[in-house]
C-alpha cells in the first residue's frame, strides 16, 4: 500500500505497521464514525475488535475488507435509530418529568442491548426537541425541524460511496500516527484546487468535528467571520443557509468536509449560518448571522500599531502595541520581482519607527489569537529584536537538524519589550515569543501558548508509484518539529508566560495537548546564544500585576466569562425537565450579560444586543475593541513598571 510506505518513510513519528498499531487504527475509525457512541452496540465493537490481528497483515497487501465491512454495519445500525427516533416524534413528550440525558457519552460505556440503546436515543429526542423549544422554535414546527434532521443523517451515510469510506478509512489510520497527518483522495483534492483556482472563498474560520457538531476552532483576523462580530472560536455550526432567504438547513451529524462545502462558495455571495454559542450550552439559543464570502486580504492580516498611555500605576508612560495578527509574506510579489513585497517584518520594522517617533518608551507586540505562517517572517522578525545569532531548530524525519538563524545584524529597536501571547498563538508565534524568552530579550506575559511544534507537507502519492496513471491523491505529513534555541521543544508544552494571566484553562483542555495522540514534548542539545537574565524584578512585577487585576472590572468580567465556559465544557448531563433547563440557562445568561454591561458602560460603551435582528455591526466592534483592550493594557502596564524598576535601580 503506497500510504504505508509513505507515511513509514516520510512522517516524523516513525511507526510499525504491527498488531498495536492495528489496534489504534480500529478504535480511531470508530471513533471518527460514532463519537459519541450512540450507534454501536457493545457486542458491534467486540466483533470488531476479534478482526484487528488481521487488519495490519490486510493493510500491509492493501486489503481494506475490515473497514468496509464495519461501515456497512455502521450504516445498517444509522438507519435503524433514524427509524427509532422518527417513530417518537408523533407521540410528543412530557417536560414536567424529571429525568436527565448523558449528551456527551464520548467517554460512557456502549449500550448493551438494543432496548438500552432505544432509552439513549428516547432522551435523545426528547432533548433535541427541548432544545427546540429552549431556542423558541414553533411548537408545531419542532416535529418537522426534527424529522428533516434525523431523515438528513440518515440519507448522508447512505450516500457515502466506495471512495468516501476508503477517504475515511485511510484518514483514521493516518490521523492514528499523529493528529495532523491526513489523507485527500482525489475528488477532495480536485475540489481543493478548484477551489484554489476558481473565486470560491469561505468565511475565514478553521472549522472541527466535535461529536456532530461542527465546532468552529478559530476565526482569520480579518476574515468575514471575525469581522461579523459574532463567530467565536467554540462555538458550534447548527444550520447552513444560502443566500438572504434560502433555506436554512441543519447540518447537526453531518460529516465536517459536507458542512464545509456548504459554507465555501462564490466571492461576494451570502451565506447564513445558525450559530448556537459555546457560552450557551447545548440547550441555549441559536442566533442567525449573515456572511458575505469573500478572500482574506493582505491588508486584513497586517500588523498595526497605536499607543497606551495615562497609565495609573506609571503616570507619564507612553507605551507602543505592535498587533501581528499572522506571519505574512506576499511570495506572488516577491516571485514578481517586486522589491517592495510586503511583509510582517517590513511592516512591523516601519511601525517600530513611527511608534518611536512618537515617543514611547517601551514596545508592547501583541500576538493573541496569531496562529502562525511564515517560518521565515518569524525568523526575520526575531532578528529585528536581537544583533544576531540563531532563533529557532528544525529536526527533519531523518533526525537532521537545521539551525534557522538572523538573517540580518544589525538591530531595529534595543528598548524595553514584552510579548503578549494566549492560548491561540501557534507555531510562528511560539517561535518567536520563545526566542524573545530565551534570550532574555522581552518579558512573556498572558496564557500558555497552543503547542503546535511540528511542520507538515502536502505530497502527491503519485510520485511513488511511476507510471501509475490514475490518481491516488495526496498525503499531508508531519516531516519536522520546531525547537528552541535552548533545545526545548514548543511542541504539546508551548511557551509558558513569565507572567501569567489568571484567564489560562486547564492545560490538557487546549491546543495541542486537547487533541488525540499529538506528539510528546521533546529536547535536543541547545545552540549557542546571549542570555539576559531578568533577574529577581519578574517576581516583582507579578505581584504588582496580579493587585492591579484583583481590582480590575475587565479581569473580573473575563474571569466570569471563562468560569461558566468552563462549567458548559465539563457539564456531560442535562436535565430534561423544562424549567430546570429554562433556569438554568437564564442563570448562565444573566452571569454574562450583566459582568459584560456593566464593564461596558464604565467604559462609556453601550453595550449590543447581540440576538437584535438588525446588529450594530459598528458598534458590536467597538464592543469587541473595548474587550480585547482588557490583557494588552496590562501588559502596557507590566512594561511600564519594569521601566521604572529599571530606572529606580540605577
Amino acid at each position: 500500500m503506497v500510504i504505508n510506505q509513505a507515511l513509514e518513510r516520510f512522517d516524523y513519528r516513525k511507526v510499525s505497521l504491527n498488531d498495536d498499531f492495528a489496534e489504534k487504527i480500529l478504535e480511531h475509525y470508530i471513533k471518527v464514525l460514532d463519537p459519541n457512541r450512540s450507534f454501536f452496540l457493545q457486542r458491534d465493537i467486540d466483533r470488531f475488535k476479534a478482526s484487528v490481528r488481521r487488519l495490519d497483515d490486510d493493510l500491509a497487501r492493501g486489503k481494506l475488507d475490515t473497514g468496509f465491512e464495519i461501515f456497512r454495519l455502521y450504516r445498517q445500525r444509522v438507519d435503524e435509530r433514524a427509524r427509532f427516533a422518527l417513530s417518537l416524534l408523533d407521540q410528543g413528550f412530557d417536560f414536567d418529568r424529571a429525568e436527565s440525558y448523558r449528551f456527551d457519552r464520548t467517554k460512557a460505556e456502549y449500550a448493551k442491548t438494543r432496548a438500552e440503546l432505544d432509552e439513549i436515543w428516547r432522551k435523545r429526542v426528547k432533548n433535541d426537541w427541548l432544545g427546540l423549544r429552549l431556542s423558541n422554535k414553533e411548537e408545531a414546527k419542532i416535529p418537522g425541524l426534527l424529522r428533516k434532521r434525523y431523515e438528513g443523517l440518515a440519507r448522508q451515510v447512505r450516500q457515502f460511496d466506495s471512495n468516501d469510506v476508503f477517504e475515511v478509512f485511510v484518514n483514521a489510520y493516518a490521523e492514528s500516527v499523529e493528529p495532523h497527518t491526513s489523507y485527500m483522495s482525489p475528488s477532495t483534492s480536485g475540489n481543493f484546487d478548484i477551489s484554489m483556482r476558481l473565486s470560491l472563498e469561505g468565511i475565514g474560520a478553521v472549522l472541527r468535528a466535535e461529536n456532530e457538531y461542527t465546532v468552529v476552532q478559530s476565526t482569520v483576523h480579518g476574515g468575514p467571520a471575525d469581522r461579523s462580530g459574532q463567530v467565536r472560536a467554540g462555538d458550534r455550526i447548527v444550520g447552513v443557509a444560502q443566500g438572504l432567504d434560502g433555506a436554512m438547513e441543519d447540518v447537526i451529524g453531518w460529516r465536517l468536509q459536507d458542512v464545509v462545502d456548504k459554507i465555501r462558495g462564490t466571492k461576494g455571495s451570502v451565506v447564513r449560518l445558525q450559530i448556537l454559542p459555546k457560552s450557551a450550552g447545548s440547550d441555549g439559543k441559536t442566533r442567525e448571522v449573515s456572511i458575505v464570502r469573500n478572500e482574506i486580504k493582505l491588508d486584513d492580516q497586517a500588523a498595526k500599531s497605536f499607543v497606551i498611555d495615562h497609565m495609573g500605576s506609571a503616570p507619564g508612560r507612553r507605551i507602543g502595541v505592535i498587533q501581528i495578527p499572522a506571519f505574512y509574506r506576499d511570495f506572488s510579489a516577491e516571485s514578481n520581482g517586486d522589491k517592495n513585497f510586503r511583509s510582517t517584518t517590513r511592516d512591523v520594522r516601519a511601525l517600530l519607527q513611527k511608534l518611536l517617533q512618537q515617543g514611547v518608551d517601551g514596545i508592547v507586540v501583541d500576538l493573541r489569537g496569531n496562529g502562525g505562517g511564515s517560518l521565515t517572517e518569524a525568523t526575520e522578525l526575531t532578528g529585528l529584536f536581537i544583533e544576531d545569532g540563531p532563533v529557532v531548530q528544525v529536526k527533519d524525519s531523518f533526525g537532521k537538524v537545521e539551525v534557522g538563524r538572523d538573517p540580518d545584524p544589525g538591530i531595529a529597536y534595543r528598548g524595553p519589550l514584552a510579548v503578549l501571547v494566549d492560548r491561540n498563538s501557534a507555531s510562528a508565534s511560539e517561535i518567536f515569543a520563545s526566542a524573545m524568552q530565551d534570550y532574555g530579550r522581552g518579558i512573556i506575559i498572558g496564557e500558555p501558548t497552543f503547542g503546535k511544534g511540528t511542520v507538515q507537507t502536502l505530497i502527491d502519492l503519485n510520485r511513488f508509484v511511476p507510471g501509475h496513471h490514475d490518481d491516488l491523491g495526496r498525503l499531508r505529513l508531519t516531516m519536522a518539529e520546531f525547537f528552541r534555541v535552548n533545545g526545548s521543544s514548543t511542541q504539546l508544552r508551548g511557551v509558558v508566560p513569565d507572567i501569567g494571566f489568571p484567564t489560562a484553562l486547564d492545560s490538557d483542555k487546549q491546543g495541542e495537548q486537547a487533541l488525540d495522540n499529538p506528539l510528546p514534548w521533546a529536547e535536543i542539545n541547545p545552540v549557542s546564544h546571549t542570555q539576559i537574565s531578568l533577574g529577581n524584578r519578574v517576581e516583582s512585577l507579578r505581584q504588582r500585576s496580579e493587585q492591579r487585576i484583583r481590582r480590575d472590572p475587565g479581569f473580573k468580567m473575563l474571569m466570569a466569562r471563562e468560569k461558566v465556559l468552563e462549567e458548559v465544557e465539563d457539564q456531560t448531563v442535562v436535565s430534561l425537565r423544562e424549567q430546570d433547563r429554562r433556569l438554568e440557562s437564564q442563570q448562565r445568561e444573566h452571569v454574562l450579560k450583566d459582568q459584560l454591561n456593566a464593564f461596558l458602560r464604565a467604559h462609556g460603551v453601550e453595550p449590543v444586543d447581540e440576538d437584535a435582528e438588525d446588529v450594530d455591526q459598528k458598534a458590536l466592534e467597538k464592543q469587541q475593541e473595548v474587550i480585547d483592550r482588557i490583557q494588552v493594557q496590562e501588559a502596557a502596564q507590566i512594561l511600564a513598571d519594569a521601566i521604572n524598576l529599571d530606572l529606580s535601580a540605577r
